[in-house]
């Protein structure tokens, strides 16, 4: 049934009843009209309001429920569908509505897989320039301040040695955005030795206390699987640095039969009232590309959890 001949019908009921009532009821109105026809005529013009309005409220309950989804849907949290409701105006509306979720997800997942893998071109590209130009470059440089420093007199030697020594600092400085931007030790050892060089360099450069538990015998995933476990896990320890205010930092890599799942928590001030950044949304659009489950949360202790659950092969499941 159409949604006109749904609230059509529906006054057309209050309007019958009402018809109805004033055929056979023993009421009459007088000229002028008495009080108590009065409060009769009033009384019954009310309990036609209220039943008109509770007759539309259930027949457009349907739409109601249908608005309320459009104002919260996510397209970054798949499968928000409404069921079906029998036949007619209502069914086919909310049918296309979940038809249009379903290409949207569909043309978002899409374009984010394009969008994330001309990132990772443009993050090696660059990884790679600051490898072979500037880190070359930053090398020859410490090489000539080495042999100046040599050969200067004392008073210019300590100054020729701290310049030395900043350079130093500057080129470790450069080979550890390289290694943010392109996981070189992911793509030659895998997932557990990347995970456990990112979990060292986070606790030497933060102070954090980490801890690591991996559990033997992972199953082996694809590429796409591993990058995104391991890019989740750098963005939770970037979020954690820069806004958890936490002083540990649990790191939990272990496999179910059918997944593998990474779960992140720390002890800090946890997400609260906070929205969501690009950083976690970012999380959310990799997570979406291989299937995989993403919730943040608090932990159990306080603080934020961040649990992916990557699926295994069909092949390993």
């Amino acid at each position: 049934m159409s949604l006109f001949w749904r609230i059509f019908g529906l006054n057309a009921v209050v309007l019958g009843a009402a018809t109805a009532l004033l055929l056979w009821a023993p009421v009459t109105v007088s000229v002028p009209v008495l009080l108590t026809e009065a409060v009769i005529l009033v009384g019954g013009l009310a309990v036609m309001l209220v039943a008109n309005a509770a007759l539309l409220r259930i027949g457009l309950a349907p739409l109601e429920r249908l608005t309320r989804r459009m104002t919260t849907v996510d397209l970054l949290r798949p499968g928000q569908r409404l069921p079906v409701p029998g036949h007619g105006g209502f069914a086919e509306l909310i049918s296309t509505f979940n038809a249009m979720l379903d290409r949207l997800e569909t043309e978002r997942a899409t374009s984010s897989a394009r969008a994330l893998s001309a990132q990772e071109a443009e993050r090696r590209r660059i990884a790679q320039e600051l490898h072979d130009e500037v880190g070359q470059s930053m090398t020859a440089v410490l090489l000539g301040l080495k042999r100046a420093a040599d050969r200067a007199p004392e008073p210019l030697r300590a100054e020729l040695q701290q310049a030395q020594e900043i350079t130093r600092e500057s080129l470790d400085e450069v080979r550890r955005l390289a290694r943010r931007l392109r996981p070189g030790v992911l793509e030659d050892l895998g997932l557990v030795s990347a995970l456990t060089s990112l979990t060292t360099d986070f606790a030497t450069h933060t102070g954090l206390d980490v801890r690591r538990r991996f559990t033997p015998d992972l199953p082996s995933l694809d590429h796409d699987r591993e990058l995104v476990l391991y890019r989740v896990a750098q963005e939770s320890r970037t979020n954690t640095a820069r806004h958890a205010e936490a002083a540990r930092v649990e790191v939990d890599l272990r496999h179910t039969p059918a997944a593998v799942v990474l779960h992140i928590t720390d002890d800090g001030r946890g997400i609260g009232a906070a929205g969501e950044g690009a950083g976690i949304r970012g999380m959310r659009e990799r997570a979406l590309l291989i299937s995989a489950a993403l919730d943040i949360d608090e932990g159990p202790g306080g603080g934020t959890r961040v649990s992916l659950s990557v699926p295994r092969p069909a092949k390993d499941a």
